[in-house]
């Protein structure tokens, strides 16, 4: 499974962060959602959490569903196909470092998209809250910037 498409998309993507709980499942949400099924996209953490309710909470506010999401670890990734990936997008600085491993006997590219942890958010709930939006944004705009060229989304 994977393999660069003739759209120039990667056949398949992961997303990692941490915990597989915030990051990760928004980003491969918003990829599902902006290019349908033309792309097979998955994502892990390093460590399994359990999924964010303000993730499920900010992604809900653009009609996008996460509440199925089951956090994951890079080993969790069983069947050789579930582990064949033409791109990985790593999150947070300790992905990066598992996605280089995990990379490393098939070659497939790890880029870095530094995105910041909104757990690590204080204050009131609203303001909480907003720190989950922004990374919701970000992750939208880069994920239509770097895979523009796809088709729409039930593609």
């Amino acid at each position: 499974m994977g393999g660069a498409k003739s759209d120039g998309l990667p056949g398949a993507v992961l997303f990692a962060c941490s915990l597989n709980a915030v990051r990760s499942p928004m980003a491969s949400a918003l990829m599902r959602h902006l290019l349908g099924h033309a792309v097979r996209v998955e994502s892990v953490g390093v460590h399994a959490g359990s999924l964010d309710p303000f993730a499920v909470e900010a992604m809900a506010e653009i009609g996008i569903e996460i509440t199925g999401h089951r956090p994951r670890r890079f080993e969790d990734l069983e069947e050789p196909e579930d582990r064949t990936f033409d791109l990985v997008v790593s999150l947070s600085p300790e992905a990066h470092h598992k996605a280089l491993e995990f990379t490393r006997a098939s070659g497939a590219p790890v880029e870095y998209w530094p995105t910041f942890d909104p757990t690590a958010c204080e204050g009131s709930r609203e303001q909480r809250l907003d720190a989950y939006r922004a990374v919701r944004d970000t992750l939208f705009k880069r994920i239509r910037e770097r895979f523009a060229s796809g088709p729409p989304p039930g593609g």
